[in-house]
């Protein structure tokens, strides 16, 4: 059976197989270094540790030398699968079934390293080492988890090593609806924060001798729902802000609870920056508090602005190679939430293109094997033509 299976479909059942949810390394790295390192690519495997979060493995693996320096950047980890019993097959079991392999991480993003492991591994068998330049994997175990012991330190470790990057492309999953639809081009933002409103605890029939934070708090969130960041433009779509949990910690019905807080999330555009944003969030809520609310805002700290990639020959490359495999033009598109080419971008050039993202996360999470050979042949057509202007587009 595994004769018959292409190097696409084989490494992603190989990666499948392995029980990487985060932060569990699962035999993951372990595996693709095995693929990797028998083409001749020189591998590291490293540790980032801190303080309230798992320490994460990640891997560096690369070949060739000198410029231009093309990366792959990807994640083995994977979230959760639930209830195991509720999968038509194992979460972690690899299986192919008429013709779709199934198992976590299979779309998001396994599938994704896997294909772009077979296209490179085809590309160094039939060019050699010395082709021109290098191919670098960047790949973490923490991009489903913190984000803090992964891809942001592995892109430290790689500079304080002296690789210089001149572009990227993450392999998550950026197709809505079929291989070819869509590139990402850029992300927006996104910045976080808890709304914390102080009160008195107390008897509900003694409403006097307490001092309720809930009414405090809907007036502030009824301010930011109804807070329109902007219109969106030409490069990205408009801004949107969500409430996602409002808590009080009350179990009772006959007691006042001494505080109320929420959360939210933002997803923003290039109209705004981090610090314009918090400063527009502070003045909605300074103006619709009511006089003597005892209350609190705390931005999260990951927050992340957005980004518009403009190098031509990157995405020109990859546009041409999606055309040529699957006869569709795609979308040159900033939607959809972020990814690890958040931190990218701030060391090269970065774009995503990837499988169909539909299953991601969800039960029975599927890919056509017929879609892993489609990409793996989109990526080899990019590395051809990437590494020398007369390659096979």
């Amino acid at each position: 059976m595994t004769d018959q299976l292409s190097s696409a479909t084989a490494i992603a059942r190989d990666l499948i197989r392995c029980p990487s949810v985060t932060p569990a390394e699962g035999g993951a790295l372990t595996a693709l270094e095995a693929h990797l390192k028998a083409a001749g690519f020189r591998v590291d495997r490293v540790v980032f540790s801190d303080e309230d979060t798992p320490d994460v493995e990640n891997l560096f693996a690369s070949v060739g030398s000198g410029h231009p320096h093309f990366v792959f950047a990807g994640h083995t980890d994977v979230v959760p699968p639930g209830n195991e019993a509720d999968w038509a097959h194992g979460p972690f079991e690899g299986t192919i079934a008429d013709g779709v392999l199934f198992g976590r991480g299979a779309v998001d993003m396994k599938g994704g390293i896997a294909s772009f492991a077979a296209a490179a591994l085809d590309f160094v068998k039939d060019r050699g080492a010395d082709f021109g330049g290098t191919i670098s994997f960047l790949i973490t175990g923490d991009e489903e988890g913190p984000a803090v012991n992964g891809t942001i330190k592995l892109l430290e470790w790689a500079e304080a090593n002296g690789h210089r990057f001149d572009a990227c492309i993450v392999g998550e999953p950026t197709n809505p609806d079929r291989l070819g639809d869509a590139i990402k081009v850029g992300r927006r933002g996104s910045l976080s924060g808890t709304v914390t409103v102080k009160g008195t605890q107390g008897h509900v029939a003694y409403p006097h001798l307490a001092d309720n934070p809930i009414p405090g708090l809907l007036k502030l969130l009824a301010a930011l729902d109804a807070l329109v960041l902007d219109q969106g433009n030409d490069r990205f779509q408009p801004s949107n802000l969500e409430i996602v949990t409002i808590d009080v910690g009350n179990p009772a019905f006959n007691v006042i609870p001494a505080r109320a807080e929420a959360r939210f999330n933002i997803r923003f555009n290039d109209e705004w920056s981090i610090e314009s944003l918090r400063a527009k969030i502070l003045e909605t809520l300074e103006a619709a508090a009511p006089d003597g609310l005892d209350w609190s805002i705390e931005f999260k700290r990951d927050a992340s602005e957005s980004f518009l990639t403009r190098d031509d020959t990157l995405i020109k490359a990859l546009k041409a190679a999606v055309e040529a495999a699957t006869g569709r033009v795609p979308d040159l598109s900033t939607g959809g939430g972020t990814s690890d080419a958040r931190f990218i971008k701030n060391y090269c050039p970065v774009v995503e293109f990837g499988l169909v993202g539909q299953t991601m996360h969800k039960v029975d999470e599927c890919v056509a094997v017929d879609d892993l050979d489609r990409l793996a042949a989109i990526y080899r057509r990019f590395l051809d033509s990437y590494f020398s202007n007369t390659g096979t587009l």
